[in-house]
């Protein structure tokens, strides 16, 4: 594997990334963009996701890396769960629904993936360089 030197090397941060700027992109347009309430709980969802994985990263302990993902992951299914609303309310197309949840779920199994990696490895803090 490469290496990973800083929370922006990590795959699970870089996928989350592409989804927030998703997301801000589907909020921006049409009713989407007057309803404040979603719009803004999704953005602060994606937004959890993103920096919960660099936070827990740069706290230099697995322990504390796991429970930040934790947190992630849980902010992922949030997101998931808005965008059912966003659907529901005709604020996005089934396309763009399947495709943003497509990249949700990719994403909660990235950060599950990793989670159970630190668990079961025996690296620890800035030994992460070695993944």
């Amino acid at each position: 594997m490469s290496r990973i030197e800083t929370f922006e090397d990590l795959e699970a941060w870089r996928l989350t990334r592409s989804l927030t700027n998703s997301i801000y992109d589907v909020t921006l347009l049409g009713d989407f963009s007057r309803d404040f309430a979603l719009r803004d709980q999704m953005r602060r969802a994606s937004i959890s996701v993103v920096s919960n994985i660099a936070e827990g990263f740069e706290r230099d302990g697995d322990r504390e890396f796991i429970q930040f993902l934790s947190v992630a992951k849980g902010s992922c299914g949030e997101l998931r769960a808005q965008l059912y609303s966003a659907l529901d309310r005709k604020y996005i197309s089934n396309q763009t629904f399947e495709e943003l949840v497509s990249k949700a779920m990719e994403l909660g199994r990235t950060v599950n993936g990793l989670m159970r990696y630190l668990q079961q490895s025996q690296l620890s803090g800035r030994k992460y360089k070695s993944v």
